[in-house]
């Protein structure tokens, strides 16, 4: 069964950067070009929001309105590694965020219904 896990979270100061990263583990004939990847994120009592996603071959992309121009979602299948890169955070950025993996989602979508792996979420903290 497929596995995901994030890193990459903290505590950072507004204006800052991070990026957050997604290891990719467990095929089983089906390799990771095949999967569409999603970032999303929940704050405390808020709902998970699809923040930004990515077809199996990187050929199409999406953002939530909220992050475009400032979040860069990028892969690298040959490492089974994907990323997000975040500048110019803000605190409304402040959220636990989980990487998942959609199999044959192309194009992406930022609809969580749709993911069927996920991480366990790393901690993102945009504070002074």
């Amino acid at each position: 069964q497929l596995q995901l896990v994030e890193s990459g979270g903290g505590l950072v100061q507004p204006g800052g950067s991070l990026r957050l990263s997604c290891a990719a583990s467990g095929f089983t004939g089906i390799t990771l070009d095949y999967y569409a990847i999603g970032w999303f994120r929940q704050a405390p009592g808020k709902e998970r929001e699809g923040v930004s996603c990515i077809s199996g071959l990187g050929g199409s992309t999406d953002y939530a309105g909220s992050v475009k121009g400032r979040f860069t979602i990028s892969r690298d299948n040959a490492m089974n590694t994907m990323y997000l890169h975040m500048n110019s955070l803000n605190p409304e950025d402040t959220a636990v965020y989980y990487c998942a993996a959609d199999l044959w989602g192309n194009p992406c979508t930022l609809d969580h219904a749709e993911y069927d792996y996920w991480g366990q979420g790393t901690q993102v903290t945009v504070s002074s």
